[in-house]
């Protein structure tokens, strides 16, 4: 049997990378998805599943969200996020204001909006896309990122807390450097991407760059009922680099 074979699941960021991968793979394994995304053009190219474009800055398209599905989700995977440079005396209100708004207050109100009907139904599973920059190290040039997806880790202590006694299971994955469209861009900013991508490596006690697919099979473990004894938890994927 498939694992998350009946499952209903609410995925945000899949039209590429980490949630795209998470998309794919939670329809392999049985699930029923809808994913989310605000590029049109790549979710259409997603088989298996039902895709809504939305901009996750509209408060009021997330608050619709569940009456629009109809049917309460399982999980709820918020993965959708937003990777600012720059320290401190180099962060404008503009980029703090953004990182804050796609990575934090979406991550909260997707919640807001799916957590009244996973109590409803006995129970559900919140798998947050946080990352080891904040929620588990400091890491150089990210001061927005860092705060904003430290900010996700305690959002997911906070839920795992508050709502065990109902059913509810909330967990993050903290990622290290993984490969994906959004890494390519980063790189190529840099002016040089070549040795850009050759410090990222040199960085991972494993000598190597993550993989969406990685990422995606750690948040199906923690979607599915496999998991069932785990909650208000960071997990690391990340080569072995916080552990130095």
């Amino acid at each position: 049997m498939r694992r998350l074979e009946g499952k209903r699941a609410v995925v945000t960021g899949s039209a590429q990378g980490i949630g795209r991968a998470i998309t794919e793979l939670f329809v392999r394994e049985g699930a029923e998805v809808t994913a989310l995304d605000r590029n049109a053009d790549l979710l259409l190219t997603i088989e298996g599943c039902r895709s809504h474009v939305i901009d996750l800055l509209d408060a009021e398209a997330i608050a619709r969200l569940p009456e629009m599905l109809g049917e309460p989700a399982d999980i709820l995977v918020n993965c959708a996020g937003y990777v600012a440079a720059g320290d401190i005396l180099n962060t404008d209100d503009a980029s703090l204001d953004f990182s804050m708004d796609i990575n934090v207050r979406a991550t909260v109100r997707m919640i807001q909006a799916f957590l009244p009907g996973m109590i409803a139904a006995g129970g559900g599973s919140i798998v947050n896309i946080a990352s080891v920059a904040g929620a588990l190290i400091g890491v150089p040039n990210r001061l927005a990122y860092c705060a904003s997806k430290g900010a996700v880790a305690g959002i997911t202590r906070s839920v795992g807390v508050d709502y065990v006694h109902q059913g509810i299971r909330c967990n993050a994955i903290c990622p290290g450097t993984v490969q994906s469209p959004s890494l390519d861009e980063r790189l190529a900013a840099t002016g040089d991407a070549a040795a850009a991508r050759a410090a990222f490596i040199a960085r991972q006690p494993m000598g190597r760059i993550g993989t969406a697919e990685e990422v995606a099979y750690l948040a199906l473990y923690l979607a599915s009922d496999e998991s069932a004894y785990t909650t208000g938890a960071m997990h690391a994927i990340d080569g072995g680099w916080t552990m130095t």
